[in-house]
C-alpha cells in the first residue's frame, strides 16, 4: 500500500513550503506527495524541485465539486494509505464588507469554508492511526480583525471545525490540528484590494513561514489541536477570551485604524 500526503495550496506560500519539508522527509517516510492546485506549471517546477519522494500533480480548483469527484476517483482506484492532509488552499481580501463586494465573498467561503470540509471527507475514508490533518486557519479566526470581516469568519469557522473533528475522532488515532498563524510573506498580501486596509494590518508584523510550517508539523506529531506559532499572537489569542468583545473590537478598530 502507498504511504501519500496530500496538499492543497501547493503551489505556492505555506503550501509550497509544507511540500518542501515533507520532501525533506520532517513528516516522516512517504511513496509520494500529491500536491494540489490551479496552477500546473507551478505545480510542475515544484515536482522537479522535489523529485524524492515523487509528486503527484493535479490541477483542481478547490471551488468546484467537481475537483473532489475527480480527487475521490483517484483515491478509489490507488486506495493509498494518506498519511498527511493538509489544508492551505484559501484567500483572503482586504476591505470593508461592502467594497470587497458579493462575489468575492462568497468565492472566499466556498473555498475557505467548503473546500476544507470535502477535502476532509474525501480524504478520512483513507486515513488510519497515526495519519495527521492539519487545516490552515488563521489568527484572524480566534481574534476577527477588522477589513476582514468575511475572512475572519471563514478561518472562524476553519479553527471550530477542526477543534470538533479532532474531538470526534478521538480514539482513532487521527487527529486534527487548526493552525492559527499571524501573516507571513505569501502571495496573500499581493493583491489586497484595500492598500490602507493591509498597511495597517501589517503593524502586527510577520512570521517566517519556514518556521511556520516546522511548527505546525512538529505540533501535528505531538497531536496538538491548535498550533499558535508566534508568542504574541498566543497572548493575543488569551486576551480574545478574557476581554468582552466590544472591549477587543476597539482596541483591534484603535490598532489598525
Amino acid at each position: 500500500m502507498k504511504h501519500i500526503a496530500i496538499v492543497t495550496g501547493s503551489s505556492s506560500g505555506v503550501g509550497r513550503e509544507f511540500v518542501a519539508q515533507l520532501a525533506k522527509g520532517l513528516g516522516g517516510p512517504l511513496d509520494e506527495i500529491w500536491v494540489i492546485a490551479r496552477r500546473e506549471e507551478e505545480l510542475q517546477k515544484l515536482a522537479q524541485e522535489y523529485p524524492t519522494p515523487p509528486l503527484r500533480v493535479l490541477s483542481l480548483d478547490l471551488s468546484k465539486d467537481s475537483s473532489f469527484d475527480e480527487l475521490e476517483r483517484l483515491l478509489v482506484a490507488e486506495n493509498p494509505r494518506v498519511e498527511w492532509l493538509i489544508n492551505c488552499a484559501g484567500f483572503g481580501k482586504f476591505g470593508d464588507f461592502q467594497s470587497v463586494g458579493r462575489q468575492a465573498s462568497v468565492a472566499m467561503v466556498a473555498l475557505n469554508c467548503a473546500g476544507v470540509v470535502s477535502m476532509c471527507s474525501v480524504a478520512l475514508p483513507y486515513m488510519r492511526s497515526g495519519a495527521r490533518i492539519i487545516n490552515v486557519s488563521s489568527i484572524a479566526g480566534i481574534v476577527p480583525q477588522p477589513y476582514l470581516a468575511v475572512y475572519s469568519a471563514s478561518k472562524a469557522f476553519v479553527y471550530e471545525l477542526s477543534r470538533m473533528l479532532n474531538s470526534e475522532l478521538k480514539g482513532t488515532g487521527i487527529t486534527v490540528t487548526a493552525l492559527c498563524p499571524k501573516f507571513m510573506r505569501t502571495g496573500f498580501l499581493n493583491e489586497p484590494g484595500d492598500q490602507q486596509a493591509a498597511a495597517s494590518m501589517c503593524r502586527i508584523g510577520f512570521s517566517e513561514v519556514e518556521v511556520v510550517v516546522r511548527k505546525a508539523l512538529a505540533a501535528a506529531v505531538l497531536g496538538r489541536q491548535i498550533c499558535i506559532p508566534s508568542i504574541d499572537m498566543r497572548a493575543a489569542a488569551l486576551a480574545a477570551k478574557i476581554l468582552p468583545r466590544r472591549m477587543l473590537f476597539a482596541i483591534e478598530n484603535a490598532l489598525f485604524r
